[in-house]
C-alpha cells in the first residue's frame, strides 16, 4: 500500500507543469561611474577625456527564479560589453548557471573603454582596474538581486513607441519602432502589488551626447530610468535592440542641425519611458508566467582585417582562436508570453524584423549587445553592397556573420517552445 501511494505521489510531482509553480523576481544596481573621471569611447581610436558627467552609469540587474532554475538579464551603460568581463563577473556569481547570466550593453557612447582596441598610434589606453571593479560590480548586483527574490506576477506587452525618438540614419523609416515591456509586480509582503522591475527593450544608439564633448554619461538611458522610477516604482533596465545601420536617437532639428546635449537626452529618454509605461499599462496581469531557457555557443569567422588587427592588438583576451574563430554565446528565454532572443552584435533592422517574425510568439523581444558586442551585423546580400554601408561592412567580423547567426538563432527557436 505505501508503494502505491508512493508511485502515485512521484507520477503527481513529475507530471506537474512548470505553470503551477510559482516564479520569483528580484533586482538590485550599482553605479559604475568611475571617480575621478576616466576617458570615454565612442568605438574604434582614442578614448577622448571626460571632465564632467550628466548622470550616473550604472550595471542593472534583474533575477528570475521559477521551480529551481535561475536566469539572470543584466544591463551595464556601456559601448558595449565582452563576452571574456562578463565570464569574469559570471565566476563571482553562484547559484545560476554561467550560461543563463545575459550580459548586455546599453550602448551608450559616452561611457570608458571595455574593449582594450588599440588607437591609430597602436596604444592601448582603456583602464583596466576600473574594468575589474565593474567585473566586481556586475556580479555584486546579481548576487543581491537573487537575495531579493521574491513572489511575482507579470505584466508583458510590445506596442509601437510614438514620438520623435528614433529613426535610421542611412534611411529614415527602416527601423522598428516597437518597444516591449516586461514588468514584474510583488504578489506578497511588502511589494505586494508594487513593481520590482520594469524592463524596456527598444532599438536606438544611446549617441546624444557621444565622445567629443569630455562629458561622461549613459546618454537618453538615464532619463529613462529616472523617469520610469518616478513613475511606476522599482528599478528600470533598459536592454537594446537591432540597431545597427544607424538606428540611432531622432535629435534632428530644422535645417539639418542636431541637439546634442543633456537636455535632449532628458527629452528622449523621458519620452521612451512614457511611451513604455502606457504600452505595458493596460496588458493583463499573468500570475503564473512560464519560465524557459535555452542557449548555445556559436562561432564566427573573422574576415575583416581592420577587426583582426584590433583583435590581435587588444589586451583584454579575446575569446578568438588561432584561425579567427570567434566563440560566443546566444540566449533564448520565454517568460510569460513574451520570447527573447539574444543579438552578439549590432544587427541591421532587416534582421530584426525577420526574427522576430519567426520567433513562436506575437510579443517578440531581441536583446541587442548582449554576451558579446563584435561590431556590425549584416547579410550577405547587404555587405559591402552600397557605398552608405562601407563603414558597417568595415566594422563587421565579416561577410558571413550575420548569415551564420541567422541560421543558429533559427535552429535555437526551433528546437525551443513557444511563449505561453
Amino acid at each position: 500500500m505505501k508503494k502505491i501511494i508512493y508511485l502515485l505521489a512521484l507520477i503527481l510531482i513529475c507530471s506537474t507543469p512548470l505553470y503551477s509553480q510559482e516564479l520569483k523576481v528580484g533586482a538590485a544596481l550599482r553605479v559604475i561611474t568611475p571617480d575621478p573621471l576616466i576617458p570615454v569611447s565612442g568605438g574604434v581610436g582614442t578614448p577622448s577625456p571626460a571632465t564632467e558627467k550628466k548622470g550616473d552609469l550604472f550595471v542593472r540587474a534583474m533575477v528570475m527564479e521559477q521551480n529551481g532554475v535561475k536566469v539572470a538579464i543584466v544591463g551595464i551603460d556601456n559601448l558595449g560589453w565582452p563576452a571574456v568581463l562578463g565570464d569574469q563577473s559570471r565566476a563571482l556569481i553562484k547559484g545560476i548557471p554561467p550560461e543563463n547570466i545575459l550580459i548586455g550593453a546599453t550602448h551608450t557612447h559616452s561611457a570608458p573603454d571595455a574593449y582594450g582596441f588599440p588607437n591609430e598610434k597602436g596604444e592601448v589606453l582603456a583602464d583596466f582596474d576600473y574594468l575589474e571593479w565593474c567585473v566586481k560590480q556586475v556580479a555584486d548586483a546579481v548576487n543581491e538581486a537573487m537575495e531579493n527574490l521574491e513572489p511575482a506576477a507579470l505584466k508583458i506587452a510590445v506596442g509601437e513607441a510614438q514620438g520623435k525618438i528614433a529613426y535610421n540614419y542611412y534611411a529614415p523609416d527602416l527601423y522598428d519602432p516597437r518597444c516591449g515591456v516586461i514588468q514584474a509586480f510583488g504578489t506578497t509582503g511588502k511589494n505586494k502589488d508594487k513593481a520590482i522591475a520594469t524592463l524596456v527593450n527598444y532599438a536606438i544608439h544611446p549617441e546624444v551626447i557621444g565622445n567629443k564633448k569630455g562629458i561622461l554619461s549613459p546618454d537618453l538611458c538615464g532619463p529613462l530610468y529616472d523617469r520610469i522610477e518616478a513613475k511606476a516604482g522599482g528599478m528600470a533596465i533598459f536592454m537594446n535592440g537591432a540597431q545597427g545601420g544607424m538606428v540611432t536617437a531622432d535629435n534632428r532639428r530644422p535645417e539639418g542641425k542636431e541637439s546634442g546635449d543633456w537636455e535632449e537626452c532628458i527629452r528622449i529618454g523621458e519620452l521612451l519611458a512614457d511611451q513604455a509605461l502606457a504600452i505595458v499599462d493596460k496588458a493583463p496581469m499573468q500570475t503564473a508566467p512560464v519560465l524557459f531557457t535555452s542557449s548555445k555557443e556559436i562561432n564566427l569567422p573573422v574576415t575583416s582585417p581592420l577587426m583582426k588587427m584590433l583583435i590581435d592588438h587588444s589586451e583584454i583576451g579575446l575569446k578568438v582562436s588561432e584561425d579567427y574563430l570567434l566563440k560566443t554565446r546566444i540566449n533564448l528565454l520565454n517568460i510569460g508570453s513574451a520570447q527573447i532572443l539574444t543579438i552578439p552584435g549590432e544587427a541591421l533592422p532587416n534582421i530584426g524584423y525577420y526574427l522576430k517574425r519567426k520567433m513562436k510568439t506575437n510579443q517578440p523581444f531581441l536583446f541587442g549587445l548582449t554576451n558579446d558586442a563584435f561590431g556590425y551585423m549584416l547579410t550577405k546580400v547587404d555587405f559591402n553592397s552600397f557605398k552608405r554601408y562601407e563603414y558597417i561592412s568595415k566594422t563587421s567580423l565579416g561577410e558571413d556573420t550575420a548569415e551564420i547567426y541567422i541560421e543558429e538563432a533559427l535552429q535555437l527557436i526551433e528546437k525551443s517552445p513557444g511563449a505561453e
